[in-house]
């Protein structure tokens, strides 16, 4: 079961990704061409050419967590995006929008109090 939490850092990978590749092909683009750090936990999200296919990768304290889903029908957003970035910080919110369908520019939320860290 997939669980987004708060507590995790998401990073949307923003070039087209051939989803052939399993862990270890996605690890290397994560270290080779993100340069980030795999072992750290973060959850590193990829899509396909169509937007009908994404997977989720993630180090959990023994081993690779890979997290797919194929759509039949429909494509999966992309977020706003800044051209000259390669990735994309996503909250949890946002990537549990993008995988239940929903537009990302049209959630509107309220003001509420959040305490920096």
């Amino acid at each position: 079961m997939l669980h987004l939490s708060s507590h995790e850092r998401y990073y949307f990978y923003n070039e087209v990704v051939d989803m052939r590749k399993g862990c270890y092909g996605l690890c290397g683009i994560v270290q080779n061409e993100l340069k980030k750090n795999i072992l750290l936990g973060d959850v590193f999200v990829f899509i396909n050419k169509r937007h009908n296919q994404i997977k989720l990768l993630q180090w959990d304290r023994d081993g690779f967590a890979l997290y797919e889903k194929r759509l039949e029908k429909g494509t999966f957003e992309r977020p706003g995006t800044n051209q000259n970035s390669t990735d994309i910080l996503l909250t949890h919110l946002q990537l549990q929008h993008i995988l239940q369908g929903i537009v990302l520019k049209s959630v509107q939320h309220k003001k509420r109090y959040t305490t920096l860290v």
